[in-house]
């Protein structure tokens, strides 16, 4: 006799982000900032903005540093943000807008969100 499995529980629309996806997009500190602060805005932030709070986050706050997280927000973490369909990124505008399947990172997202009171 054929085992069966119900899935009903498990299973996923296409809109659907799997586990894995969102653990990986979530594994960076960075795009974990980021994520935490789009979250916080209503409709789409310039790119700058997002470097500078970012920056603050991290704790140094400079021209230097905010440019080198422009760069890596640019070349690495919106892109894989954005192929996951959590972000758009306008780059000819240089801004970047929570899209709704974000939605779905947000239990996620809190329980990596740091206590201050540790």
């Amino acid at each position: 006799m054929e085992k069966t499995r119900d899935t009903s529980a498990t299973e996923r629309t296409d809109s659907d982000l799997p586990t894995t996806t969102i653990f990986g997009l979530l594994a960076n500190h960075r795009r974990q900032l980021a994520l935490q602060y789009l979250t916080s805005k209503v409709g789409a932030v310039p790119l700058s903005e997002l470097a500078n709070q970012i920056a603050l986050r991290e704790g140094e706050h400079t021209k230097e540093r905010c440019e080198r997280i422009c760069t890596g927000l640019v070349h690495v973490h919106l892109p894989k943000l954005a192929d996951a369909g959590i972000v758009r990124y306008d780059p000819n505008r240089e801004t970047i807008e929570l899209q709704e399947t974000a939605d779905q990172l947000a239990p996620f997202l809190e329980l990596a969100e740091p206590t201050d009171s540790l």
